[in-house]
């Protein structure tokens, strides 16, 4: 991978290097039942997997007041904890491409939706914590689509807008990316299809992130699209 096309590759987390979205919905929909609330039907909550906590809630239930998220957010944490943080793990091979990412020269990064603390959590429990050069997630800026997540990571990096690669699965991972000048690439591995992500405008979108290095070798890597 010679004349890289970008320097620095940032990838969400759930649905996208890990195969979590399965285990979201389920969690999600325990917490439900245990406040008593009507069931969400699973795709709605699909659709937001990718978004904050607090940005999920205001999409699924519009009218809930501070005191029923507060609620919501302690019923599913303890659900996680108990139930399902031992569960996603890594697609198969992400760990080793990743890893070709790193001895091919490029910085890896992580946006992610998630909070400070379940992102460490995964990345100890399936061991990929050093093959990053820096992590964001929605502790430190504001929820996807806003751009400050990949914002601080290109300022903390010294990295350029145009030398940077968005990877995800959502829509909120590619209008992030549009918004902080970036480029995007899709992946068909979690909430939304490459159907629904070509609207956002990716340079491509893949089925998995296996076909990163083999992508960025290609011609329609170098092909910058405004």
């Amino acid at each position: 991978m010679s004349r890289r096309p970008f320097e620095l590759l940032i990838f969400d987390w759930d649905g996208t290097l890990i195969d979590s979205i399965g285990t979201i919905v389920a969690c999600t929909q325990a917490a439900v039942a245990d406040l008593g609330l009507d069931p969400i039907a699973d795709e709605a909550i699909r659709n937001t997997v990718g978004l904050g906590l607090r940005e999920t809630v205001e999409a699924l239930l519009p009218h809930a007041d501070q005191v029923l998220y507060d609620r919501l957010r302690e019923a599913y944490f303890e659900h996680w904890v108990r139930t399902y943080a031992e569960r996603p793990p890594l697609f198969v091979g992400a760990e080793e491409t990743l890893s070709r990412l790193r001895r091919a020269g490029f910085l890896l990064a992580v946006a992610t939706g998630k909070s400070r603390r379940g992102l460490e959590r995964d990345m100890d429990r399936v061991g990929t914590r050093e093959l990053f050069a820096a992590t964001r997630t929605v502790d430190e800026a504001p929820s996807k689509p806003h751009p400050g997540m990949v914002l601080d990571l290109l300022d903390d990096l010294g990295i350029e807008a145009k030398e940077a690669l968005v990877i995800g699965d959502t829509s909120y991972d590619l209008r992030m990316a549009t918004s902080a000048g970036t480029q995007s690439l899709g992946v068909s591995t979690g909430s939304h299809s490459c159907e629904q992500l070509a609207e956002y405008r990716p340079m491509a979108c893949l089925s998995s992130v296996l076909e990163l290095p083999e992508w960025l070798k290609s011609p329609e890597a170098r092909t910058q699209v405004p």
